[in-house]
C-alpha cells in the first residue's frame, strides 16, 4: 500500500484503484495509463513538481494530453497570494523524490512526505472523476476532483495548454 492509498483511506475519499502493467519503454507515463486503462486522456492528470524563482516547490496537476504553462502556473501561485513568484520551472528529479517520497512517473499528489502547494488545472472540474498516480508506475487512483482539491487544500486554475 502506497502513502497515497493510505491517505485516501484515512480521509474516506470515494476512490477506486486501477492497476496496469507498466511498460518501461513508455515515453509518457500518463498517456500510457490512459491507453492501458481505456479512458480519455483528458481525465488522467499528471503530477508535475515545479520550483519557483525563490526555490520553493509546488505541484501542478494537468491533463496528460496537455502541457503545463509555466507563466500561468506562476501567475496562479502569485495571484492567489499562495506563493509569490515571477517564474517557475520543472524541479530537479532528485529534489522531487526527496520532497515527495515518490519517483518520477509515480509521483502522487496524495501522501507526499512534505505536502506541497497544489494547483489543479480548471478542466478537472468538468470531469466527474479524475485519475492521478497512486504512488507508483502502473497504479492510478480515480476520485472526484473536488474531493482531491479539498484534501490537498488545492486551487483550480487555468494552467495548461494543449
Amino acid at each position: 500500500m502506497t502513502p497515497a492509498i493510505k491517505i485516501a483511506k484515512q480521509c474516506r475519499l470515494d476512490y477506486q484503484l486501477h492497476e496496469y502493467v507498466h511498460d518501461s519503454s513508455a515515453t509518457s507515463f500518463g498517456l500510457e495509463a490512459a491507453e492501458k486503462l481505456g479512458i480519455k486522456a483528458a481525465q488522467v492528470f499528471k503530477t508535475l513538481v515545479v520550483e519557483t524563482d525563490t526555490g520553493t516547490l509546488a505541484v501542478a496537476l494537468v491533463p496528460v494530453d496537455t502541457i503545463l504553462n509555466f507563466k500561468k502556473m506562476a501567475k496562479a501561485l502569485s495571484s492567489n497570494k499562495v506563493l509569490p513568484c515571477k517564474k517557475v520551472q520543472m524541479a530537479d528529479p532528485k529534489r522531487v523524490a526527496r520532497s515527495t517520497g515518490y519517483v518520477l512517473g509515480g509521483v502522487s499528489p496524495l501522501g507526499q512526505k512534505k505536502r506541497l502547494i497544489t494547483i489543479i488545472d480548471i478542466t478537472a472540474k468538468d470531469q466527474p472523476t479524475i485519475y492521478v498516480s497512486a504512488g507508483r508506475r502502473g497504479l492510478e487512483i480515480e476520485l472526484p476532483p473536488l474531493q482531491l482539491a479539498k484534501t490537498l487544500g488545492a486551487l483550480f486554475e487555468d494552467i495548461a495548454d494543449t
